[in-house]
């Protein structure tokens, strides 16, 4: 189901200018062509300070990123979210909670090599990503092979992907993939919450369901 479009949208993207970056869109998701099309971030100029950098790929509605920023202030967050009826929540959050690390993209995963550094991304983080459950659209999950090609571009020598998930079936896939092409696998956890793991960031759908008494996947993966 297509999500209404929410009252006064625009208004209130524009009233987060400052944490909102808004990317132009394209037809090519191709990720060669778009990082042949540059327009790197400079994060000095970006964040103010040449702090480490966490992305989140999926961020929702910014709950997870926003406390991640308030956690880790000697960090700089990076949230990507492709729809604006979601995203416009984390930048106003954001903004409310008076953040000065966290910075909210709009754009689609493809596109990350046309606008972040190779090689300048500490951690990245994917929370409760779609898991495309039907083989035919298998391409478009964000543990698939041409997104981990995408990653790896942007990864620093020492980073870190953590995945949490609450579809077995996606898990096991993805832990398939990371292996097939080259990351090396750590802190495997099939029950997040029954595992004594110290400091997660629970987010709203994690918060669901756990309630529901369903295992939270999670898996830490390192080139």
């Amino acid at each position: 189901m297509r999500m209404r479009r929410k009252k006064n949208l625009e208004t209130r993207l524009e009233s987060c200018g400052d944490y909102l970056i808004m990317c132009d869109k394209g037809s090519d998701l191709n990720y060669e062509n778009a990082a042949k099309n540059l327009a790197l971030f400079d994060y000095e100029e970006l964040f103010g300070n040449s702090n480490r950098i966490m992305l989140e790929v999926g961020c929702g509605k910014g709950a997870f990123a926003c406390e991640y920023a308030r956690r880790n202030p000697d960090m700089n967050v990076l949230a990507v979210e492709v729809a604006a009826n979601v995203i416009v929540a984390g930048c106003e959050a954001a903004k409310s909670a008076g953040l000065t690390n966290i910075k909210f993209l709009k754009c689609a995963a493809e596109y990350l090599p046309r606008f972040i550094p190779e090689k300048s991304v500490s951690e990245i983080n994917l929370n409760f990503s779609c898991p495309f459950p039907k083989k035919k659209y298998a391409k478009h999950r964000l543990t698939h092979e041409r997104f981990l090609k995408i990653y790896k571009r942007l990864m620093s020598n020492d980073a870190v992907i953590n995945q949490k998930t609450d579809n077995m079936n996606f898990f096991e896939y993805s832990l398939e993939s990371f292996s097939n092409n080259g990351f090396k696998l750590s802190h495997i956890s099939l029950d997040l919450h029954n595992s004594g793991f110290e400091g997660n960031i629970v987010t709203e759908y994690e918060k669901r369901f756990a309630e529901l008494g369903m295992p939270i996947y999670r898996l830490e993966a390192r080139l």
